[in-house]
């Protein structure tokens, strides 16, 4: 990766993002020296300016920036560094340079999941429930998410919320499983809705259907 350190005088930002939460953490300042460093301990390292010397976030605190991945603009100019914090970033306490909760929107897990998923798809594990579920093929995949939902709306008209929690998010798992054997993605299913919630969705619709029926 080719940095251009010289054009602000052998300094480099390096923006910090959660890699899990994806939100911005700091903004601090790399020399080569401050990058190299970082990459050998796995520690996220800048050169601090005010004290004119290296200085690895977390070697009074406590609180490091384990390294996920470093990533260079288009310019060569700034870094984005994603991270993996111990502890909060700033020095005065908070999560956030700007203040802010560094929590994770609990959506993104839905793609975290289905990652997983793939993963077990990929390798086949035996001893997986998951396997066993891609092993016994779509029938029985869609089969079992036809009962997921059943439940589902047997606790939804006759059960309490915790166990339509529950069953609900048994129906999201074998979803996610149908899904990933068809090569599809929950995001797509997000794209779908999205596109459904342009107002003038069913007009373009109809239009679509007008044009096929030509």
């Amino acid at each position: 990766m080719t940095i251009d350190f010289e054009k602000m005088g052998g300094l480099v930002p390096a923006i910090i993002q959660d890699a899990k939460t994806k939100n911005v953490l700091m903004l601090g300042f790399m020399n080569q020296e401050a990058y190299e460093k970082t990459l050998a301990t796995g520690k996220v390292t800048f050169w601090s300016r005010s004290r004119n010397q290296l200085w690895t976030k977390g070697e009074t605190s406590g609180n490091f920036l384990n390294l996920v991945s470093i990533q260079n603009d288009c310019d060569n100019d700034t870094l984005l560094v994603k991270v993996n914090p111990i502890g909060p970033t700033c020095h005065t306490g908070t999560d956030t340079c700007w203040g802010e909760e560094n929590t994770q929107n609990p959506l993104l897990f839905l793609t975290e999941l289905q990652n997983f998923i793939e993963k077990r798809h990929e390798e086949m594990p035996e001893g997986s429930y998951t396997t066993r579920l891609f092993k016994e093929g779509i029938n029985k995949m869609a089969q079992k998410m036809g009962e997921e939902a059943l439940e589902a709306v047997i606790e939804a008209t006759n059960g309490t919320d915790e166990k339509l929690i529950y069953e609900v998010s048994d129906m999201f798992y074998h979803l996610l499983v149908l899904l990933t054997s068809k090569g599809l993605r929950i995001e797509d299913i997000a794209t779908e809705l999205q596109k459904r919630h342009d107002p003038d969705w069913d007009k373009k619709r109809r239009m679509e259907k007008s044009q096929k029926g030509a």
